[in-house]
């Protein structure tokens, strides 16, 4: 099985987010569910994608952290795309998703959006983002947002991760306006429970956050910062109950995986 690692959403090596890609033959195997965990245990990234070819129609895809599945992940949809030349769709535990090439040779994805609804702070949260002036906090269906006080204030951020575990759902994110010319929103994201302490940059967050922000920021096309120490750009338009999500990809390995 050819295999590779891609970072995802730059346009140079060694930054972005780094997802593993595991192209499956079309040989009618059942997939392996322990399996494909065991290989994204091994790979120890954020997401692997495992994506089963064949001659027509939407290719299956499916997302494994380090420590489970997942049903919705941008950084390694983008990657696989990336890996089959940009135009794919794909059938996944989200429905259908379809990437397409830009003129500008970014691939943008087409993903479900997924507002926030406003809920009380928690003491998780309070005690898990030391130094966060907390201005909201809502609930998608993936995960929890907390709109930071400034840009400042999720830059700096040094999060408890043993506390943010405690969040019910996959993880949380922080935003908040962007900081400088041209850039709308700035976030990060924490997965501590899905063996993610953070994630580098999230394609599927930015699901929940064009829902949050294009209406507060009065325009529907954003461009949007995730501030890891790796970094990366993704830009977002909101458009009714979808979001196209679009974002850059380098190869940085490509091999054959044996066992």
């Amino acid at each position: 099985m050819r295999i590779f690692v891609v970072d995802a959403f730059t346009d140079r090596a060694f930054a972005g987010n780094p997802a593993g890609v595991v192209l499956l033959e079309d040989d009618g195997t059942p997939d392996d569910e322990r399996w494909m965990q065991s290989v994204a245990a091994e790979l120890k990234h954020a997401e692997t994608a495992f994506v089963r070819l064949k001659d027509e129609g939407p290719l299956p895809l499916r997302w494994f952290t380090p420590v489970r599945e997942v049903d919705l992940c941008g950084h390694a949809t983008l990657a696989t795309a990336h890996v089959l030349g940009g135009d794919r769709a794909f059938t996944t535990r989200s429905g259908l998703l379809t990437c397409a090439t830009t003129p500008d040779g970014w691939v943008e994805m087409d993903f479900p959006a997924d507002p926030a609804t406003p809920i009380e702070v928690t003491e998780p949260l309070a005690s898990g983002l030391p130094g966060v002036t907390i201005k909201a906090v809502a609930q998608a269906v993936s995960d929890v947002l907390v709109e930071a006080g400034s840009a400042a204030e999720v830059r700096a951020l040094e999060p408890d991760h043993a506390a943010l575990a405690r969040v019910p759902g996959r993880g949380v994110i922080v935003t908040a306006p962007g900081d400088r010319p041209g850039l709308d929103v700035v976030s990060r994201c924490f997965y501590p429970s899905y063996g993610v302490p953070e994630d580098p940059v999230t394609g599927s967050a930015h699901c929940t956050l064009a829902s949050w922000w294009a209406p507060r920021l009065g325009r529907a096309e954003l461009l949007a910062e995730q501030a890891s120490p790796r970094g990366g750009q993704v830009r977002a338009i909101l458009d009714g109950d979808r979001v196209r999500l679009a974002g850059r990809a380098v190869t940085v390995l490509a091999g054959e995986l044996i066992v």
